[in-house]
């Protein structure tokens, strides 16, 4: 268990923590959210001693262990192998070995000495006991699925560190975390470096995890799948919230209704006491009982409203017009020295396509792109733009490319002349420029605000094509969700690399697949097109088993069972494609309910009280409460019994029996 008590910060006349106190138990599941420079990465390091407090302020229980990832990777520029360097994680462990190595030796060549023969014994046993409950033999194994599930290859283990780029050097540094099991992981921003492989692996890993864990993200689907508890860090103070980040969203609007619903109660109870006192306070026979409700008013708690975060509208210039086909690509090949990238890639896509680009990394999704938006040429084939196309391009390499002596408001404005000074104010705003911040020069930012100010002037700027590499890496939630929705309203075409699933799922209409050289394109949302790839896979291991089944039985056989398999996996597409959306609506509806359910039980618990009806105003907001928990719980009802009446149709149309695994 580690606990923070009573931490206050304060710079100048803003505080960044105020009396905040929180307690992270053995088995929790945090997510850790806030704006930009809310101090989430601060509370991090603090919590795990890397930033010093005052004595008291974070306590943890005996042989409770914390591992820190920090955004940035850390100085790993050794000449020690990959492997060797992951293998570290369990330095202890190994030291226990070598010592019983030792031990054994000594004791083949002879002792010297009854008892020396009786302490080495002793000695060997404890050892042998130790590194038996420590799975000492699994070692290997257990580093080489972590570093193949994070994206090395075979080839990698004996690479030496010094010759990974920083992101690789990431997944290295997460990957001897994950090795070490500290009872707390605190994670800043895990999820960056990774591709969606890697993310899903990582998903499915922590999901089995047996510590507790602290996560700063802004990939909503990742804390979606992981945590189970949110802590929000809003204007210095922690509020928190038993629920992953939807939950919290929801309970956030809840909480902001309960609370304006007592402050205006207040407000009303205050106004009115105004109005007797002004009345009465000069009639002698009212003048003291005006002086009483002057005397109440100030012993009054006054209710404070949280501020609201401030809401950025933002779309997209128009799109000018163009012709129907926007890009084709004809027999693409790209190749570096004697590596093949990718070859035999043809593309067509149309006005309005909005396309996401996915792979492993290293698989070519950049290259790719940079050839498709023209700032690469292809090895062979050809790539033309349809008529009237006007494309612009979102690289990492754009934020060098700012001039320096421009201020964020002269960059911006400069490539959009005819835009006016409000709405450019408004577009700096939604990627966190505000106030004085617009008239910093472009040479004192740092390396993420001149990646925002560089996409901001790119989309700002009118086009009917748009080519971006990882437009959200430096975006917190709000940022994503004001360019999420512009991007869904953009009547233009669309053609974005990225990982962060939730992002992708709301205005894409087409994945387009960068693998073993080769591209495929899928039609639909990323989380049809990760469901057709699990599907993919269970037929390719169904088909091992199958195969190693069926040694000895006759070909006839075998393939009458292939053929079943195949039917069956069809069949499963088909009803994925068919039913989808339904299914995602469904899963949405019992995650609700269920969780309607149990606050509704805990307000009747509340209400089950005698002492309740003794406080007037906490039974008027209890009874509200359970009204609106009712009310939301028969809604989400519905529309459960609606999307699995509608499934049912789709089964029974397909002849189709779900089984245990199916969604």
């Amino acid at each position: 268990m580690l606990s923070i008590n009573n931490l206050s910060i304060r710079f100048s006349d803003k505080h960044l923590f105020r009396d905040v106190s929180t307690v992270v138990y053995g088995h929790d599941r945090i997510g850790l959210i806030g704006v930009n420079g809310a101090g989430k990465s601060t509370l991090m390091r603090i919590m795990a001693g890397e930033t010093a407090t005052d004595d008291g302020v974070v306590s943890r229980s005996r042989f409770f262990t914390v591992g820190y990832l920090a955004q940035e990777p850390g100085g790993l520029n050794s000449a020690t192998t990959l492997y060797a360097e992951a293998e570290g994680s369990f330095g202890d462990v190994l030291g226990l070995q070598n010592e019983l190595e030792t031990i054994n030796s000594v004791l083949a060549e002879g002792a010297e000495g009854e008892h020396e023969l009786d302490d080495l014994l002793v000695r060997q046993g404890e050892l042998q006991h130790r590194l038996e409950a420590a799975d000492v033999f699994t070692i290997r194994a257990r580093v080489e699925k972590v570093l193949y599930g994070l994206g090395f290859s075979q080839a990698d283990l004996n690479a030496p560190v010094r010759s990974f780029s920083g992101g690789w050097i990431m997944r290295l540094e997460l990957a001897k975390m994950l090795l070490a099991a500290p009872s707390l992981l605190l994670l800043d921003e895990p999820t960056n470096h990774l591709d969606l492989d890697s993310l899903t692996w990582l998903e499915s890993y922590l999901d089995s995890y047996h510590g507790a864990m602290v996560v700063i993200s802004h990939d909503r689907s990742f804390l979606d799948r992981i945590t189970t508890q949110t802590w929000e860090l809003s204007m210095g103070r922690l509020s928190s919230y038993k629920g992953n980040y939807s939950y919290y969203l929801g309970e956030k609007e809840e909480r902001r209704r309960i609370e304006k619903a007592s402050y205006d109660n207040q407000q009303a109870k205050i106004r009115q006491t105004m109005r007797f006192v002004e009345r009465f306070r000069a009639k002698s026979t009212k003048a003291r009982q005006a002086q009483s409700k002057l005397k109440q008013l100030d012993r009054m708690e006054l209710i404070e409203l949280a501020e609201d975060e401030r809401h950025v509208n933002f779309a997209f210039p128009p799109a000018p017009h163009c012709g129907r086909d926007v890009l084709m690509a004809e027999n693409l090949s790209k190749h570096f020295s004697k590596k093949q990238v990718f070859s035999h890639v043809s593309l067509h896509l149309q006005r309005g396509d909005k396309v996401a680009v996915v792979g492993v990394n290293g698989a070519g999704k950049s290259t790719l792109v940079k050839i498709l938006a023209g700032q690469l040429d292809p090895s062979g084939g050809a790539r033309r733009f349809g008529a009237g196309v006007r494309l612009t391009y979102f690289g990492q390499h754009q934020a060098q490319e700012l001039s320096p002596q421009f201020t964020v408001f002269e960059t911006l404005s400069q490539a959009v002349e005819d835009m006016t000074i409000t709405r450019i104010r408004s577009l700096l705003g939604a990627f966190l420029f505000s106030g004085t911040a617009v008239d910093k020069k472009v040479a004192v930012l740092s390396g993420g605000e001149k990646s925002r100010l560089a996409l901001a002037r790119m989309i700002a700027t009118p086009a009917n094509c748009m080519v971006l590499d990882e437009p959200t890496n430096h975006l917190d939630m709000s940022s994503q969700e004001v360019l999420q929705e512009a991007m869904r309203q953009y009547d233009g075409t669309i053609i974005v690399v990225s990982h962060n699933r939730y992002f992708l799922d709301c205005f894409v209409n087409k994945v387009i697949e960068v693998k073993n050289g080769a591209v495929t394109v899928y039609p639909g949302t990323v989380t049809e097109y990760l469901q057709r790839c699990r599907e993919r896979d269970q037929l390719e291991t169904d088909a091992d088993i199958a195969a190693q089944s069926d040694t000895g039985a006759s070909s006839s056989g075998r393939d009458g069972k292939k053929e079943q398999r195949r039917q069956k996996a069809e069949l499963r597409r088909r009803r994925t494609e068919l039913a989808g959306t339904l299914l995602r609506k469904l899963a949405e509806a019992e995650k609700k309910v269920a969780r309607l359910e149990e606050r509704k039980k805990e307000l009747e618990t509340v209400m089950a009280d005698p002492g309740l009806y003794q406080d007037e105003q906490r039974w008027k907001e209890t009874s509200a409460d359970y009204e609106q928990c009712s009310r939301r719980l028969d809604r989400w009802l519905g529309r459960w019994e609606e999307a699995q009446s509608k499934i049912d149709g789709i089964d029974a149309e397909l002849g189709y029996t779900p089984d245990q695994t199916d969604g």
